[in-house]
Parts: C-alpha cells; sequence; structure tokens
C-alpha cells in the first residue's frame, strides 16, 4: 500500500458480531489501525488514547477501526475492560492483514518472530490512502491523526 492508492476493502466481524467493510465508511475519514494484541500494554494505550478523543473523531466525521488477529470474543473483553467506542475487527486469517503489509518480521528482547506491526492508515472520504503511520506512538497516535485531518481539511 502506498499513498493515493484505493484502500483495500474488506469485510469483517467486529467484538459484537457485526459485520463491517470500507464501503461503510465512503465519504467520512476512516483510520485503520493495526495492532499486535488485545489487552497488552502498547495496545492499550493506543486504544485508550483513541478513546479519550472519540468525541474528536467525531466532529470530523472520522471513524476508527481497530483490527488485530485476536477473536471476538478477546476484542469482547478488551473493549468492555477500557470502554472503547469503536469497533475492533477480527482478522484471525489475517487476509487484511496481509493485504496492508502490516504482517512481518518483529524482534523482542533479541528474539525474530513474525507478527503484526503496529501501524495505521488514514483513508480519505474517497477511500484513498492519504497518509500512512508506518511508526506509531501509541500515546500520541490519536491527536496525530487528528492533526492530520485538519491539515487535510484545511487543503480542500
Amino acid at each position: 500500500m502506498k499513498l493515493g492508492d484505493k484502500a483495500i476493502d474488506f469485510k469483517l466481524s467486529d467484538q459484537d458480531g457485526k459485520m463491517h467493510s470500507l464501503s461503510d465508511h465512503k465519504g467520512e475519514w476512516l483510520l485503520l489501525y493495526f495492532y499486535p494484541r488485545d489487552l497488552t500494554p502498547g495496545c492499550t494505550v493506543e486504544a485508550c488514547a483513541l478513546r479519550d478523543n472519540w468525541s474528536e473523531f467525531g466532529k470530523r466525521g472520522a471513524a476508527v477501526l481497530g483490527v488485530s488477529a485476536d477473536t471476538a470474543e478477546s476484542h469482547k473483553k478488551f473493549a468492555d475492560k477500557h470502554d472503547l467506542p469503536f469497533p475492533l475487527l477480527a482478522d484471525t486469517e489475517k487476509k487484511l492483514i496481509k493485504a496492508y503489509g502490516v504482517w512481518g518480521k518483529k524482534k523482542f528482547m533479541g528474539r525474530e518472530y513474525m507478527g503484526i506491526n503496529r501501524m495505521s492508515f488514514l483513508i480519505d472520504p474517497k477511500g484513498k490512502i492519504a497518509k500512512i503511520y508506518k511508526t506509531v506512538k501509541p500515546a500520541m497516535h490519536a491527536e496525530e491523526v487528528l492533526a492530520d485531518v485538519d491539515v487535510f481539511e484545511a487543503e480542500k
């Protein structure tokens, strides 16, 4: 995926069993964020920062969808524990994760393994990739995305 590409469509279930697709968000900004695992420290910080800025996303007409390979049941526990107001999509087969290129080598404590790299894609109202966040700082990600939406809107 690169800037300006048409975002890859999908159909995935969230923590409540509701299906979501890219076409559901036509005409609005969408933050599609990929994260490694439910209920882990970095993923919790990122999700809670998005939650804490939720009203600001709403003011900008921007939706948020989180994606990981965890099950819907795991997502439900995560969303309920932290009062997350946005859908968490269960990509247990890693089809969307691989399509967006976020599956790859990772390193932790000197050990290499394959996993989900924390990345996000800001998709514009026409369904094109407006920005790719290859290096995400969990605590600051929500504010960074909101600032970017403001810049893009001001450029219209």
